[in-house]
């Protein structure tokens, strides 16, 4: 059987792509390349270029590769972004998503692993939350997320399908193998800003606020490598296979960092101070959240293996490096 991956030329597509294809599993991938690239991918994957809210094309896909699973990146996931154009998040994360469950439920697929976030959350506080915590998202962006949740929820319950949706906290870091990274033009996630700050690939960084109430008074994150993130995910498909429920489960390491710690974090695997300039809170932004993953290690036996904010930010350092030979040399 083969597992479909949308958004699988993305940054955490990619990373699931390559795992998956490590553990020996069959992957077909639809990704429209608005922010992906078809070089990250494996060649053993194989790659349909289009987007999940055509119906046509997803249930041919699965039918012509007998998927068994579906694993959803595909979306947009800036918080500011979607502050000032939230319809557009509400199409591409909700809408769109709407549209895939639908071809996949009329497909006979049964398992789906859904991307999620700790944004429909909002402001945790300092301390970890569990799965049970309200749910108060604090931008379009958090709240298109919970909205497709829901529908999962919805369609569990009237049909044979089963679902597990991640709750990602901060993703970071790079493959160990140097073989995919953070590759987005443009990309707003803080660690990659402050290695293409420190590679001089920007003149300065800036953060976004410093009057929270946070110890330092910058936002608190709780920083998860990409690495262990996907790992979840293909324990996931393992449990859904085996008959597992549909669950919900946070991914993150249940420790918090703020801006001006991984910034320090960056400094030592540099070796040189960076220029960042405090300015002003942007829309959307929790002062502090930080993930109770007890149920991702019971349920699923998931046990991280690069728990580190250094080694996180070593890996994002060495493909910041890597990347700019590769567009150096084209």
């Amino acid at each position: 059987m083969t597992v479909l991956v949308t958004g699988g030329a993305g940054y955490i597509g990619s990373h699931m792509v390559w795992d998956l294809l490590d553990a020996g599993e069959s992957v077909v991938v639809i990704d429209k390349l608005s922010t992906g690239f078809d070089w990250a991918l494996p060649a053993e994957a194989k790659l349909v270029v289009g987007d999940i809210s055509d119906q046509s094309l997803v249930r041919q896909t699965i039918e012509r590769n007998y998927v068994d699973a579906v694993i959803h990146f595909a979306g947009s996931v800036v918080v500011p972004d979607s502050v000032k154009d939230p319809l557009a998040y509400y199409e591409n994360n909700t809408s769109k998503s709407r549209d895939l469950i639908d071809a996949v439920v009329k497909s006979d697929v049964k398992n789906f692993i859904f991307s999620s976030t700790a944004a429909v959350y909002g402001d945790g506080g300092m301390i970890p939350v569990t799965e049970d915590f309200a749910t108060s998202p604090q931008s379009p962006y958090g709240m298109s997320k919970l909205m497709t949740e829901r529908m999962l929820l919805d369609t569990a319950a009237a049909h044979n399908f089963h679902y597990t949706a991640l709750r990602y906290f901060n993703v970071a870091g790079a493959d160990p193998n140097g073989r995919t990274g953070q590759s987005t033009r443009g990309a707003t996630h803080l660690i990659k800003v402050a290695c293409e700050t420190a590679l001089g690939k920007r003149r300065y960084m800036e953060i976004f606020g410093n009057d929270y109430p946070t110890p330092d008074g910058t936002c608190v994150r709780d920083y998860i490598h990409v690495t262990d993130l996907v790992l979840a995910h293909r324990l996931a498909l393992d449990r859904l296979r085996s008959g597992g429920s549909s669950m919900v489960a946070n991914c993150g390491y249940g420790r918090g960092f703020s801006v001006k710690e991984v910034i320090a974090s960056v400094e030592r695997i540099h070796g040189a101070p960076i220029d960042a300039r405090p300015t002003t809170a942007r829309p959307g932004d929790a002062p502090s959240i930080v993930a109770d993953s007890s149920k991702a290690r019971n349920e699923l036996g998931w046990v991280p293996k690069l728990d580190d904010l250094d080694r996180i930010v070593e890996s994002a350092m060495k493909w910041e490096i890597a990347l700019q030979k590769r567009n150096s040399s084209r």
